[in-house]
């Protein structure tokens, strides 16, 4: 187990907790993560992993090899929001197909003006769950790491990243955040705060870009290191994200370096032979041999995947622009077509669907 700071934070005692809606595999990791720092935290999940949780308590591990178990009896956990419930901030870790929902039953138990960050994948989340929900105070931030459920009960982070939450925000809250900072820090886990909406929105398209090779992965059936060692998934890839790219340029949008390279060098270096690959992208393939997509994760247990929110994304934004994305339509449907064969498709397979030679 990593060795943790023992100057842990100091959580106000005239707040109340922080509640994680959606403990699902983003959720109890961060959330774990907070309580084992020693902050207060509520999980509300769904009942699979409620009941997992209750039987065997909480066990989170990453690739820097930290390992963490949390007993159930030390577990806050909810089913739903309870009457009068005042969580100092919330952490919502859902699915974006579940947001409307989630939003909808925050609004109705929560205090009008309680804070709330979407630790979602997609752009312009903030915005959309201010329309659903306009009595909450919603911020926008990004998790640049994967996170994946190995066992019952067990998450397991299998990439690298810093967490990014906006703020600027009161003096009080934002002394709440500089608390969450410190907090996972003191675990291992970094979160940079973010006052400019304008640089967190080039932040979330350029995350949004490397999100692309999700729904590769999901229908690859691999994990993701040996996913992206193969250079036919690659190319499927680089041509999604080259199409997005395009887009992106003529919308004069703007896209923070997230990686060694730019963004638009990104297709070109997944285009190359796999040894050159392999030796350029060295940081890019600092994943552990556990680590796969969410998406992966949608397929097996059978659930509605974020594709709207990946590959829609890049069509939404083509048809602002009277243009058009059909590599991420062509993905977007085979992702939607899955549970009516549920094939991994191998990487010959993949290029012809996406209708490359």
């Amino acid at each position: 187990m990593r060795p943790t700071r023992t100057d842990r934070p100091v959580w106000p005692a005239t707040v109340g907790p922080v509640l994680i809606f959606g403990a699902g595999s983003v959720g109890c990791f961060l959330g774990g993560l907070l309580q084992a720092a020693g902050l207060p935290v509520l999980l509300l999940a769904r009942p699979r992993v409620r009941a997992q949780l209750q039987a065997q308590g909480l066990h989170l591990s990453d690739l820097e090899h930290g390992a963490w178990q949390l007993p159930a009896a030390e577990l806050q956990l909810l089913d739903q929001l309870p009457a009068g419930l005042k969580p100092a901030l919330t952490l919502l870790c859902v699915k974006t197909g579940a947001t409307a929902e989630a939003a909808a039953q925050l609004q109705a138990a929560l205090p009008a003006g309680s804070p709330v960050w979407l630790m979602q994948n997609g752009v312009a989340r903030a915005e959309q769950a201010a329309a659903l929900a306009p009595h909450l105070s919603w911020h926008g931030a990004m998790v640049p790491f994967n996170v994946a459920e190995l066992a019952p009960g067990h998450f397991h982070r299998g990439s690298a990243g810093q967490l990014l939450m906006a703020s600027g925000i009161d003096e009080a809250l934002q002394a709440l955040l500089l608390t969450l900072q410190a907090a996972w820090a003191s675990q291992g886990l970094a979160l940079k705060l973010e006052p400019d909406t304008a640089r967190l929105r080039a932040v979330q398209w350029a995350k949004l870009l490397l999100n692309l090779n999700n729904p590769v992965n999901a229908l690859s059936g691999l994990p993701l290191r040996e996913q992206l060692m193969q250079r036919g998934y690659r190319r499927c890839l680089a041509a999604l994200q080259a199409e997005a790219l395009a887009l992106l340029a003529a919308a004069g949008q703007p896209l923070a370096r997230l990686t060694p390279l730019p963004a638009s060098a990104l297709p070109g270096l997944l285009r190359l032979p796999t040894p050159i690959f392999r030796l350029l992208a060295r940081r890019m393939l600092q994943i552990d041999a556990q680590a796969r997509s969410s998406m992966a994760d949608d397929l097996a247990l059978g659930r509605s995947s974020e594709i709207d929110e990946l590959c829609g994304e890049v069509l939404r934004l083509a048809q602002d622009l009277g243009r058009e994305a059909p590599l991420n339509a062509r993905m977007q449907a085979l992702m939607k077509a899955w549970p009516n064969d549920p094939r991994p498709y191998s990487p010959k397979r993949l290029q012809a669907a996406l209708g490359l030679t």
